[in-house]
């Protein structure tokens, strides 16, 4: 079984929105990785954005000039 370790997990409201953020963070070179949305969190897409917990106010900033409205911000073990 593998360990869980904590991330800090962005849901969005679209599909669009997740794919446009993942290309947004890849081309700022911007840690963190798409994933299937956890059971935890209920959301309008079926996809979250997955980042290390260390730096929750620059994933924010990083929405914010995105234009990319989150859903759900969340630390969770997954």
């Amino acid at each position: 079984m593998r360990k869980k370790i904590r991330r800090l997990i962005v849901a969005f409201f679209s599909t669009h929105d997740a794919m446009a953020f993942e290309d947004y963070c890849q081309n700022n070179g911007v840690e963190g990785r798409l994933i299937p949305l956890p059971k935890e969190i209920s959301a309008g897409c079926g996809l979250a954005w997955s980042a290390p917990p260390d730096d929750e106010e620059g994933l924010r900033e990083l929405l914010r000039s995105s234009g990319i409205k989150a859903q759900h911000i969340r630390e969770l073990e997954i």
